[in-house]
């Protein structure tokens, strides 16, 4: 045991070291070798990438004189980088060593200039308003990311520092004077301002966004030597009534909910406040006996579910999946949490609470019905219920925290709720056979339970990270989409070209028996021709109305002729004949043999027509129709009235299904539910409607076809239960509503 009278080395709050001593200067010299050394490292790195950065600008720029700029930059850089780094490194080390000094000549000398960070806007030309609002925004961002680590490097420099107050704004090592600093160094350049402005960013990216590492390993030097060993940063809720400066969280328990960021919202709190409170009245409370009840703080309520959160990631277990929705079974799950959050606190604190505090046990009954509503929700598919059910733990957390996070929309943790789920709708094993959607949905749960401390900001990290993911899925699903759009858009252009040919030549040929060769040339090579033209020409164009002209006229050949005039007419059509044929069939990719044999059998024919003498058995073979010299690949287009039959509108089938109005409103862009045959589950997105045919063309989340479909067939399908329409409301407004309505029924609060 120390003796009473031994000098201790911890330094308490109230204790003030003076910088110019022996232990003073030892500490400072330290806090100014770890600082140099990690800042280093960190511009060294940033630098590395700076050539990179510049180069993929200059291949990307939109004009020459944009090009130049950056190469300029990239040489510029490459010349004065020693320059910036040693002008940056050392205004660092002279402000750590001279901060008090700086401090109290500002103090005697009255606010002569503006605050490290902030922003003058009077008399600034462009580009340096520029630079400044781009330093700024650096500042704020990893400010608000760095509180609790800076606020403990704030506390521990003030005692060295002999009791000068040490904040964010002039903290030597904090984002504000490093930033600053960089930005007086950075004058070493004479480089362009966007090039300067792509500089910033990545000394945001690679020098600020590591500054946790320097304050972590400042504040565990600064707690070896003693000072303030014991100091804890205690979280503050956000969305509370303001609170007196220093106040402690934990005095903030009955502050009422804030505003939300609409009227709807706000709206919205207030019943559930109000349908909470009614349920309260109807049930008598479990007090304890004797005493008034201590209830948990906000920090023992965090530190609870903090050991309940690292238990859950290790056991990965989530709620268990129940059969159908009811309120009692949602209290008796939210009962057995509290259980476990006061058992946590009582081993933390030795003494077990009675209760929780009102606000904080109406927010996790409001977590707890979220998540049941999760379980139950259709939209998501019964993989994703289960992986998303795990961050019940977090989000009781985060609300704790925040409470905010059922007022606002914009939440940062209501957004990545609402995009996981969204993320999730379109999921299925089949469009997702690598498994890139499953493992991205659980990495981002256990980066959560693994990771999330007080620190609210990872939920705008992640939902970065899941919309990157996002983009690239979509990117490469939209040129996989567009392909499929295509090809099925040229089947029905091709679809609808072979109607109108077998139309226009069916009812050309009306009551008229033409002989087999003539029926046959005009129904498979001819259409096909026709066909051709349409795709390629139009149904506008001469090329089209000059093929309709050979259909009349070879059908116009077939009648008898018997009078001298006939005859002559008849040989005076024959040449025009043979060369709109031979035009034609060399265009269907005839072969020329193919149409010399065609050719001879109509000559066959005309002689017979005209009255000229031709063989018993060229007159056979004419007549017979499998005797057509046309390739297999020339099928047939116009055979009967059976091909004009499909060619009815959908209008003339029935039209009493009630499905058909829900149908004929569906937008692309919507989701479907798909059960096919064998109780396979698809999930599809409505991708296109067909102008031509007003067909449904469904592609899953890789872009892929799964279906499509006239109006008709999906009301049948919908109506059969065999494709259900998901929501596309947001899954925490829905959840809300759902709430709300349990919440609602007499049972609830009886």
């Amino acid at each position: 045991m120390k003796d009473a009278s031994e000098p201790s080395n911890i330094v308490s709050l109230s204790q003030r070291l003076d910088p110019s001593s022996e232990r003073g200067g030892a500490l400072l010299n330290t806090v100014r070798d770890i600082a140099s050394r990690r800042l280093q490292l960190l511009v060294n790195g940033m630098f590395e990438h700076v050539d990179d950065a510049l180069f993929d600008l200059a291949e990307k720029a939109e004009n020459n004189a944009a090009q130049m700029h950056y190469f300029d930059g990239m040489r510029e850089v490459r010349k004065r980088r020693p320059a910036v780094e040693r002008a940056f490194l050392s205004t660092v080390s002279r402000g750590i060593a001279d901060f008090v000094s700086q401090q109290r000549t500002q103090a005697g000398s009255g606010p002569v200039q503006l605050p490290i960070g902030t922003v003058e806007l009077t008399l600034v030309a462009d580009n340096e308003l520029e630079e400044s609002l781009a330093i700024t925004s650096m500042i704020g961002k990893n400010e608000t990311r760095l509180t609790r680590d800076l606020f403990a490097v704030n506390q521990r420099l003030s005692v060295i520092y002999g009791g000068v107050k040490v904040e964010d704004s002039n903290n030597p090592i904090a984002p504000a004077s490093l930033t600053q600093a960089f930005r007086q160094a950075m004058r070493e350049l004479s480089a362009e301002m966007r090039v300067k402005l792509i500089i910033y960013k990545l000394f945001d990216r690679y020098v600020l966004a590591s500054l946790d590492e320097l304050y972590q390993e400042v504040n565990a030097e600064l707690v070896r030597a003693g000072v303030l060993p014991q100091l804890r940063h205690e979280v503050q809720r956000s969305g509370a009534a303001p609170a007196a400066a220093g106040q402690a969280a934990g005095a903030t328990q009955g502050d009422e909910l804030p505003a939300g960021d609409d009227a709807a919202s706000n709206e919205l709190l207030q019943t559930l406040r109000t349908l909470f409170s009614a349920r309260r009245g109807g049930m008598p409370e479990n007090l304890p006996v004797g005493g008034p009840l201590q209830v948990p703080t906000v920090n023992e309520l965090i530190g609870a579910l903090s050991v309940l959160q690292s238990q859950a990631a290790s056991v990965g277990s989530p709620l268990p999946l129940r059969g159908g929705p009811s309120t009692a079974s949602v209290m008796q799950e939210v009962a057995h949490l509290k259980e476990q959050l006061l058992a946590q606190i009582g081993s933390l604190r030795g003494e077990r609470p009675g209760q929780v505090a009102t606000m904080d046990e109406d927010t996790i009954d409001l977590v707890g019905m979220l998540f049941e509503f999760i379980l139950e929700d259709r939209n998501l598919p019964t993989e994703m219920q289960v992986l998303l059910a795990r961050l019940q733990i977090p989000y009781l957390k985060a609300a704790i925290l925040d409470r905010r996070l059922f007022a606002h929309r914009q939440h940062p943790a209501r957004r990545l709720l609402d995009s996981l789920a969204d993320a999730a709708k379109g999921w299925s094993p089949e469009s997702d056979r690598d498994h890139r959607l499953h493992d991205k949905v659980k990495s981002i749960v256990d980066s959560l339970l693994q990771e999330f401390d007080d620190d609210l900001t990872i939920f705008d990290r992640l939902n970065a990270e899941l919309q990157d993911f996002q983009d690239q899925s979509r990117r490469r699903a939209e040129l996989a989409e567009q392909r499929v759009a295509e090809s099925t858009r040229g089947r029905e252009k091709l679809e609808q070209a072979r109607r109108r040919a077998a139309k226009e030549i069916l009812t050309r040929i009306g009551d008229h028996a033409l002989p087999p060769l003539i029926h046959g040339i005009l129904s498979r090579a001819w259409a096909n021709y026709m066909v051709l033209t349409i795709l390629r020409q139009g149904e506008e164009s001469s090329e089209f109305r000059d093929s309709l002209r050979f259909v009349n006229d070879f059908i116009a050949s077939t009648r008898p002729a018997r009078s001298l005039d006939e005859r002559r007419t008849l040989r005076q059509m024959l040449p025009g004949i043979e060369r709109s044929l031979r035009r034609g069939l060399a265009n269907v990719a005839f072969q020329e043999s193919d149409i010399e044999r065609l050719l001879a059998q109509l000559h066959t024919y005309y002689r017979h027509q005209l009255g000229e003498q031709v063989a018993a058995a060229d007159v056979q073979a004419v007549e017979e129709p499998t005797a057509l010299p046309i390739p297999e690949s020339i099928q047939p287009i116009a055979e009967s009235e059976a091909m004009l039959a499909s060619d009815e509108p959908e209008a003339a089938q029935e039209t009493d299904i009630p499905e058909l109005h829900v149908v004929q409103e569906l937008k692309p862009g919507i989701w479907l539910e798909f059960t096919t045959e064998g109780d396979t589950i698809e999930r599809a997105k409505l991708s296109w409607i067909s102008p031509m045919s007003g067909r449904y063309l469904f592609v899953n989340r890789r872009g892929l076809k799964v279906a499509d479909y006239s109006p008709h067939e999906l009301a049948r399908e919908i109506a059969g239960g065999r494709a259900r329409i998901l929501e596309s409301t947001a899954l925490f407004d829905r959840a809300l509503d759902a709430i709300v309505g349990r919440l609602s029924q007499p049972a609830a609060s009886a």
